[in-house]
């Protein structure tokens, strides 16, 4: 029974697993002109499914009581959307004078362009017990950011590798992300009291479909000559995803935790995952998008792959840490002669 519930909380990565490997043993199914048809299936039904299911899951009324909390806000977004993504790139430049794939380090850079995820910030700052409406409205403000922001940050550091124009990149990334999510807001608005009553897995929903996303970005990787990944410069690159997970975690806790930011040790929480975490949902079909045709795309999503079930067990293992801190914080907050932060 143990066993059965550890496969249910741990399915997903279990899934990521299982279809890079039926990736690997049938890549044809999953080929331009194969039985799954991805250059239809993938590239524009699976992907606006996604973000409409976003747009029909987002419950924007919980973000009220936390919209005005404009310097939270403008520290999270400056930190993931500019901070970080500059700051891998100044890594890189050292990196790159390794025997590192550079391929799998174009793909760190990737990382850093990304914007929040929706979910599991949110998940750990609850599980700590930190500032959930701030966690809500950074991952959801900060994944409407990302349609725009993530887009250009890609192509201002790394180019893009297709031979689709700029315009028509933007164009199909309004089609496929911005619209969909629109109408799944609109479509909200009509059956709130639906879902609301029957709670649909959306986020089962999305990741069932991102996993046909990954197989399909596999399929293509093993069809074509540079299928294979150097073990060492895979596992150098895990250990460089841990440093940088640990070492912004460690940043934005010594910057947010000063007496002088203003900041509560619950914002603190919110601000730690917020800022650090990054968004393979909306990662993976970006970056379909935006290098659309390029035979290296799966070793440039192998990073992002690896970063989003490290954030998520790191976090995990952080979670009695982090609350034991922001709990005795908060008691001596309450001491005679010390004043709230």
């Amino acid at each position: 029974m143990g066993l059965v519930a550890r496969i249910r909380k741990e399915w997903f990565i279990i899934g990521i697993i299982l279809v890079i490997i039926s990736a690997k043993v049938e890549p044809r199914v999953g080929l331009k002109g194969g039985a799954l048809r991805p250059e239809v299936t993938i590239s524009y039904v699976a992907v606006s499914l996604i973000f409409f299911n976003s747009g029909l899951s987002l419950k924007t009324e919980e973000l009220t009581s936390a919209l005005l909390h404009v310097r939270l806000h403008v520290f999270v977004q400056s930190f993931t959307l500019i901070f970080f993504p500059f700051a891998v790139w100044l890594l890189l430049q050292l990196l790159q004078l390794t025997s590192i794939n550079q391929w799998l380090l174009r793909g760190l850079q990737t990382v850093g362009c990304m914007p929040p995820p929706v979910s599991s910030a949110v998940i750990l700052t609850k599980a700590v017990g930190g500032n959930e409406a701030a966690a809500i409205f950074n991952s959801a403000f900060g994944s409407f950011l990302g349609i725009f922001v993530t887009p250009l940050l890609l192509l201002l550091f790394l180019g893009s590798s297709s031979s689709v124009p700029f315009s028509s990149i933007f164009s199909q990334l309004f089609m496929t992300v911005v619209a969909p999510l629109i109408f799944g807001q609109a479509c909200r608005r009509w059956i709130r009291e639906w879902l609301d009553r029957k709670k649909p897995p959306f986020g089962s929903i999305s990741s069932v479909v991102l996993l046909l996303i990954i197989y399909s970005t596999f399929c293509e990787t093993f069809a074509s000559s540079n299928a294979s990944i150097d073990q060492l410069s895979l596992l150098l690159v895990c250990f460089i995803i841990l440093f940088v997970q640990l070492s912004f975690l460690l940043l934005t806790f010594v910057v947010s935790s000063r007496r002088v930011s203003g900041f509560t040790p619950a914002d603190t929480v919110a601000i730690m995952f917020c800022a650090t975490h990054k968004s393979l949902t909306l990662g993976i079909p970006m970056l379909k998008i935006v290098f659309a045709g390029d035979e290296h795309l799966s070793l440039m999503s192998v990073p992002l792959l690896v970063y989003h079930p490290a954030q998520i067990l790191l976090g995990s293992v952080l979670v009695p840490t982090i609350r034991g801190w922001m709990q005795n914080r908060q008691k001596a907050m309450k001491l005679p002669g010390l004043q709230p932060i």
